[in-house]
């Protein structure tokens, strides 16, 4: 969590991630870098910070899809919240994505935008994903979203 000064008010910022594989984790340390925050994976976080801007992002794990973020959504109040999400997968399709934006907008969050790319997948798919130009494209994600 941090914060992240525009004009003459300063906005929290939460990114937050849970990442079976390590490519959602990479994807979250390259927004949170630009932000100037620390990444959080979600299994260490409990609750959100009173009106902070947040960045969500999970995997695709098959019948596991969102099974990491079910809880911690449970827990906290989205009700009137902004939040960008984000996500990798093996078919890179945004089938994450699209898991956490049903679960948050039922519970009142408002989704600024999204963010989603391949990722590695045992060794032999998307072989070396995300890569430095994906990185790049989340760090741009972050900027676009902030700057709101």
């Amino acid at each position: 969590m941090g914060e992240q000064r525009t004009g003459d008010s300063t906005r929290m910022i939460e990114v937050i991630y849970y990442s079976l594989t390590g490519n959602t984790k990479q994807v979250a340390d390259a927004i949170a870098a630009e932000l100037g925050v620390d990444a959080e994976n979600v299994k260490t976080k409990d609750m959100l910070a009173e009106d902070s801007l947040v960045f969500l992002g999970a995997g695709l794990y098959g019948p596991l899809r969102g099974l990491g973020f079910r809880r911690f959504i449970d827990r906290n109040d989205f009700a009137g919240r902004r939040v960008a999400l984000f996500g990798t997968s093996g078919e890179g399709k945004g089938k994450e994505v699209g898991a956490l934006e049903e679960a948050v907008t039922a519970k009142g969050a408002e989704v600024a935008g999204s963010f989603f790319c391949r990722g590695e997948f045992m060794f032999l798919v998307n072989r070396r994903r995300p890569t430095s130009n994906d990185l790049e494209n989340a760090a741009a994600f972050a900027r676009e979203m902030a700057g709101d």
